[in-house]
Parts: structure tokens; sequence; C-alpha cells
């Protein structure tokens, strides 16, 4: 049976076929209009001590249907995430304030204020705040959930962190170092 064919009797069968792109568009309009407009001012959000990583949650996945989560990240130089890779969200980070040393693929540079760098998920990444100054970076991550991790990262008692505790919740929500 030829192409032709084949749709000419689907449409006697009274069965109409709707492209992919058309159905996830309804669908998608749907889900987004179904979102509630959020104002979140400067001094904001909740600020959470993930292992010396000083974030501030600006809008989770509850603000946004699990789209994405927007982190603001101020910290001193010396604070950094040691190389790791995500199985599940892809990160953006913006610069505000400050430097960061960021290392993606391989490639390490410096990024300053007004700068940003994607890190898509499967890629080892890794980040140090540079300079004499704090840095003030947004972070944005797609799809949300990450910052569930993050939450239970902060549950941890003070002091050096306990790297194997650290390494089994990140690895639970699909975060692995290298």
């Amino acid at each position: 049976m030829n192409r032709k064919s084949f749709f000419t009797n689907l449409g006697a069968l009274g069965i109409t076929l709707v492209s992919t792109p058309a159905i996830a568009f309804r669908a998608s309009k749907e889900f987004v209009n179904s979102l509630t407009p959020k104002i979140v001012r400067r001094d904001e959000g909740k600020t959470i001590n993930v292992i010396g990583d000083m974030q501030t949650l600006k809008l989770t996945g509850k603000d946004t249907n699990g789209l994405f989560t927007l982190i603001e990240e101020h910290n001193d130089p010396g604070v950094g995430i040691p190389p790791h890779i995500h199985e599940n969200e892809d990160e953006i980070f913006k610069v505000l304030e400050g430097e960061m040393e960021l290392t993606v693929g391989g490639v390490t540079t410096v990024l300053k204020a007004g700068d940003l760098a994607f890190g898509p998920r499967g890629v080892p990444h890794s980040w140090r705040i540079v300079g004499d100054k704090k840095a003030k970076v947004i972070l944005s991550v797609f799809p949300s959930g990450i910052e569930d991790m993050f939450e239970e990262l902060a549950q941890l008692p003070p002091g050096p962190p306990d790297f194997p505790k650290v390494a089994e919740i990140c690895g639970r929500y699909g975060v692995n170092f290298v």
C-alpha cells in the first residue's frame, strides 16, 4: 500500500491524524496557561547553605510546574563545587557580580559580570568563585527538581562535609562526582 492510499483508507475510516507538533503545541499552551504569575523581590526567596554555597531559591518547580528552577548564589572567593555530571538537568550560569571560574567539558574559563555559560546534562563541570570579592550568580536549571537535592544537602550538619553522604544524596538525584 502506498502512502496516499494509506491516508485515504484512514480518512474513509474516519481517522484523522494530527501532527505531533500540533499536539505538543496545544498541550504546552494549556500547560503554560496553568502557571500562576509570581513576582520575587530582591530580598525574597528561601536562603539555604548548601555545603558553603549560599543559595536563595527564587523560583522552584512548584512555581513553574516543573519547567525550571532559578537560584541566586552569593558566595565568597574560594567557594566552589567539584567536578560532577547531571543526568537530568541542563544548567545556565549568569554572573551578575564578581568572577566565577567554570570548567565545562574540560574547558576552563573565568566568567565576569554579564557573562553566562551553558552546562548541558551529561557533560562534566565544576565551578569556583575567584578574585577578591563576592560573586553573585544566577543559576537556571532545566527542568526543575534539583532544588530538592539542595534542600536535603542543606540539612547536613555544619562543618567539613561527609563526602560519602553528600555523594549518596546527590546520586539519588542523578548527580555524580567525577
